[in-house]
This record gives C-alpha cells, sequence and structure tokens, in this order.
C-alpha cells in the first residue's frame, strides 16, 4: 500500500466548499482544511504509486475550484 498526503489550493473562500468534494474521492481517506500556504490536506491510501498520481491528476485536480497540489508519498 503507499501512503500520501496531497496538499490542495483551492480559489479564494472556496475551500468549505470543495471540502466534501474531495473526501469523496474514492483513494481519499480523510481531508481537512489548514491554515498555511495550502488551504486542505487529503491522506489517500493506493495499491500503488500511479494509482496516487491518478486520483491526484484525474480526480483532485479535476474539482472546480482547485487550483495547485502538491504531493508527499510517505516512506515509512
Amino acid at each position: 500500500m503507499v501512503h500520501a498526503f496531497i496538499m490542495v489550493k483551492t480559489e479564494a473562500g472556496e475551500s468549505e466548499g470543495l471540502l466534501e468534494d474531495i473526501r469523496g474521492v474514492g483513494a481519499v481517506e480523510g481531508a481537512h482544511i489548514v491554515a498555511g500556504n495550502y488551504d486542505v490536506i487529503a491522506e489517500v491510501e493506493a495499491a500503488e504509486v500511479y494509482d496516487v498520481l491518478e486520483t491526484v491528476s484525474s480526480k483532485i485536480q479535476g474539482i472546480g475550484g482547485v487550483t495547485d497540489t502538491k504531493t508527499y508519498i510517505a516512506m515509512d
């Protein structure tokens, strides 16, 4: 299993409205609004690294109002 954290930037004022959409993505185990350079952090679990990348590029980045993502793959 691959465990990853996806940092998500949203358009101004859109974080709360997009949180449930992000949580609804299949591989997302949880998502939270955070303070800092990004607006939401999503925790993803998938079988392969490719599946994490597909979740980010095809699903999370495809949500209207998402402007940027950064993916961190857990090494432990």
